[in-house]
């Protein structure tokens, strides 16, 4: 039988990891009322990702978030960013300028409030994916200098 000298780190950080996303989502969806928001989100639940490579592996990281995934969540949150502004723009308002969503007059708060919603969750969905993908491709590089030259 083989020892997993690591037992302690992955009881530890299996107990963890769902606590960070859901920590993470807390921050997403209480940030337009408190300290907070999605890009702080974004890199909580990125640490999620990054806790889970440095006890388990980058290879099983990466089978349980692919790169293809992260590098698609990054792109999904730019495209939902940007669609909004130009979701606002196609109905006679300006990039970003909620009411104009759905055509409120000023001071209208339906369009606010899906709005803000929209792009916090692009910035969510951007953030953590940038972060994963620049982890990925960081923590796969083989090192130019061999440890025995240092």
């Amino acid at each position: 039988m083989k020892s997993d000298h690591h037992l302690i780190l992955r009881v530890i950080a299996k107990t963890l990891l769902p606590l960070i996303t859901i920590y993470a989502f807390y921050v997403q969806f209480h940030g337009e009322v408190s300290a907070g928001g999605a890009f702080q989100a974004g890199v909580v639940l990125a640490v999620a990702v990054i806790l889970y490579a440095l006890i388990f592996g980058l290879a099983e990281a990466m089978r349980a978030v692919p790169p293809w995934f992260a590098r698609g969540l990054a792109a999904a949150g730019v495209l939902i960013y940007g669609g909004v502004g130009v979701w606002a723009m196609v109905q006679g308002g300006q990039y970003l300028e909620y009411q104009a969503l759905f055509n409120e007059p000023p001071g209208g708060h339906n369009g606010q409030h899906t709005g803000i919603i929209l792009v916090e969750i692009g910035v969510l969905f951007a953030v953590a994916g940038a972060m994963v993908s620049i982890f990925y491709a960081l923590a796969g590089r083989v090192a130019e200098i061999r440890d025995e030259d240092w």
